[in-house]
């Protein structure tokens, strides 16, 4: 029996979306955040040693990392849903979006949060420079990488209706974070309609409800 150890306000939502889509039976355990540190409780360490979520675990094997454990349950349990057939060009792209999400998206969100945080978190004495340097940090550099990256997902989306192609796919679940993340934290919103399009067509489906339901919206970071 699968089981996913889900934390509150993460990317673990795209897992029990996933099952959901696929229609597989899965046990669920929930983690809370402490409420303000908003880290993960040491009772992940006993599942996965890093401590984060989601992670996986089916009979004796235990798999972490969203974009490994979607390869792990299409691979074994999708039958061939939820994935483009083999050998071909909508394949390519799949893969590509799967691992893209995390390992280039992600990273300027998070320097878009670290570095809109940052001053609120220093001395309050220092606050002044710490604000000088995030907000420079923020225009030069962050700010232009998430436009980099919003303009080729806009781009993307005006080729195709999903990021792989013409029929929805595992590549859109796992896009989704990203994309919530970007929408609700980079200010840029307003200019990115299929984005936002995109984003409404996903919260329409009836397994991302039916994942909501059990373990509770994707909040962004």
């Amino acid at each position: 029996m699968i089981t996913v150890h889900h934390l509150n306000n993460s990317r673990s939502h795209r897992i029990l979306w996933l099952l959901e889509e696929l229609d597989l039976p899965y046990e669920f355990v929930q983690h809370q955040r402490d409420p303000h540190t908003m880290l993960a409780p040491a009772a992940l360490r006993q599942v996965h040693p890093l401590g984060k979520a989601p992670v996986l675990t089916d009979g004796e094997r235990v798999v972490a990392e969203s974009g490994a454990i979607i390869d792990y349950v299409i691979e074994r349990y999708g039958n061939g849903r939820l994935v483009p057939a083999p050998d071909t060009a909508e394949r390519l792209r799949y893969r590509y979006w799967l691992h893209y999400a995390e390992g280039s998206a992600m990273p300027p969100l998070l320097l878009k949060l670290l570095f809109t945080t940052l001053p609120s978190r220093v001395p309050f004495p220092i606050r002044p420079i710490a604000r000088g340097i995030a907000q420079a940090t923020l225009r030069q550099f962050v700010d232009p990488q998430l436009c980099l990256h919003a303009d080729f997902w806009e781009a993307e989306l005006d080729r195709t209706p999903w990021f792989a192609g013409a029929a929805f796919s595992a590549a859109d679940i796992q896009m989704s974070f990203p994309l919530e993340v970007f929408l609700a934290r980079s200010g840029m919103a307003g200019r990115y309609p299929r984005i936002a399009a995109l984003i409404q067509a996903l919260r329409a489906r009836p397994a991302y409800r039916r994942a909501s339901d059990r373990g509770g919206e994707m909040i962004p970071l």
